[in-house]
């Protein structure tokens, strides 16, 4: 009877643990960065816009930003492909938060961030400052 109750409790836990690990390897699959770039540098822009290729799988995915206050007003992005043309003005939106003892911003872009790819395809990025080439900003696209 002890061999019982000591087996069923090792049992449940070894359960759990697959079950969490099986969890946490479907969203690993999840918000993956297939492009990123840290845009901080005026050299990065060649005629003040920012140019690359790479491969995009057929899916859903979204644009992630990591901007601040020094950031770009108007962010341009393009991308072209066989089978996508897409472009959007992201505009930067501050948040004021007052916490009764401080008061400071968060930041994003306000925009259409979902992309939709139907095919696999090499495609090409433009992201356009807008004549703010120093101010810094990331940019990811994510699976979602």
């Amino acid at each position: 009877m002890k061999k019982k109750l000591v087996i069923i409790p090792i049992v449940i836990f070894i359960i759990a643990i697959v079950i969490i690990g099986s969890q946490s390897n479907s969203s690993d699959q999840k918000n993956e960065v297939i492009f990123h770039i840290t845009l901080a540098d005026p050299s990065l822009y060649k005629n003040g816009i920012f140019s690359d290729t790479f491969t995009i799988e057929e899916g859903e995915y979204s644009f992630r930003f990591v901007p601040n206050g020094d950031s770009p007003q108007n962010l341009t992005i393009s991308i072209m492909g066989d089978e996508i043309e897409f472009s959007e003005n992201f505009v930067l939106n501050g948040t004021l938060h007052e916490t009764g003892i401080s008061e400071y911003y968060t930041w994003d872009y306000d925009g259409k961030k979902s992309i939709h790819i139907l095919n696999q395809q090499e495609v090409s990025i433009k992201i356009n400052p807008n004549g703010n080439t120093r101010g810094s900003v990331s940019v990811d696209i994510i699976t979602n």
